[in-house]
């Protein structure tokens, strides 16, 4: 399979809306590689090598037409090295759509080639992010219905453990 679009992000940790932005890239145009980025200015919950194996597991045995990868450094960059230039985003609010915008700008102004495409986030999904389960979890609150059960089980693991 040779995905013709990305989908990028830090994924600290998957939730439900990245799985579905996933699936519906993956109907939308036949194949997905989901790239793990990594942010030198950010503190990660989970290391890379976590993140790709909860990734893996949240999507479980239906990955066909889904490819995984990791990247450091400039999306634009990996889109040039890799000869994919569309890069799928999901909208959750229109805060989403001003920082993906500018990102969307930035990214064809570094690379005239790379186009964005915005997915609607699904309504039930509209007001996750991986920054609230993250907020949820370091106090013991209910995360179940935000991400795959993986997911919750390897942040309950921090939470006793006190990583969290």
């Amino acid at each position: 399979m040779s995905a013709s679009v990305l989908y990028a992000g830090s994924f600290d940790p998957v939730t439900n809306g990245h799985i579905d932005v996933i699936r519906r890239a993956v109907k939308v145009f036949g194949g997905v590689r989901v790239v793990l980025m990594v942010n030198s200015q950010k503190k990660y919950l989970f290391d890379l090598e976590e993140r790709v194996s909860l990734l893996r597991e949240s999507l479980g045995e239906d990955t066909e037409n889904i490819e995984i990868d990791t990247f450091n450094g400039l999306l634009v960059d990996y889109c040039e090295q890799n000869g994919i230039y569309t890069v799928v985003r999901g909208l959750r609010a229109m805060t989403d759509f001003d920082y993906e915008f500018q990102m969307a700008l930035t990214n064809r102004r570094l690379n005239s080639k790379v186009e964005s495409v915005m997915l609607i986030a699904n309504a039930n999904y509209t007001y996750l992010s991986s920054s609230t389960v993250k907020e949820v979890a370091r106090y013991g609150g209910d995360i179940s219905f935000m991400v795959p059960s993986c997911v919750e089980k390897r942040m309950k693991e921090k939470h006793e453990s006190g990583e969290l």
